[in-house]
């Protein structure tokens, strides 16, 4: 059984980068950070007695089913409500506003802006389920079951979601700064 220490340590873990994903899916940093206190909350109150190692694939199973909530929303709303669109966060803005690394050389932080920024274009032009593949199983560092769970399917899909993923974002980054 976790304890609450532990399930502190973990949620401060995943925080930013559970932010991030949200932010990838709902392209809104108001919504996103929303919906990601929204899962913290409810792992909090309803899961923390559960064994820790069952946290990281509930939390990020919760993630998605909350992202896909807020689109179902957003399309009733749009249907009713269209007429009163309101102005949405860039992700690139909300990404900007988060503190800045320790300062390294200019033209290093030049290269490294300009690939963040190309990463995050490749990511986003992911399809839905092979960029949470992705970010689960790379940023996250879940194995192929914990992500199958985490995302409602299969391990074999996991693992073809992820080859996918991890293809489309190699040919576009060769693309922008060559095979090196």
């Amino acid at each position: 059984m976790g304890s609450a220490v532990e399930l502190n340590q973990f949620l401060t873990k995943v925080e930013k980068r559970a932010y991030f994903m949200a932010l990838q899916e709902v392209k809104n940093g108001e919504d996103a950070l929303d919906i990601v206190q929204d899962v913290m909350m409810s792992l909090a109150t309803k899961y923390a007695a559960r064994p820790a190692e069952q946290w990281a694939p509930l939390f990020y199973r919760m993630l998605r089913n909350r992202t896909m909530d807020y689109h179902r929303k957003g399309a009733v709303r749009r249907r009713w409500f269209g007429w009163l669109d309101r102005a949405e966060t860039d992700a690139h803005e909300a990404i900007e506003r988060a503190p800045a690394p320790a300062m390294a050389e200019p033209d290093q932080e030049h290269l490294r802006d300009e690939f963040t920024d190309e990463l995050q274009q490749a990511l986003g032009a992911l399809p839905d389920r092979q960029r949470q593949a992705f970010m689960l199983r790379s940023w996250e560092g879940l194995d192929v079951k914990e992500t199958a769970a985490a995302m409602g399917c299969s391990t074999g899909s996991v693992k073809t979601h992820y080859s996918r993923a991890v293809r489309s974002l190699r040919q576009r980054l060769q693309e922008s700064y060559g095979e090196g």
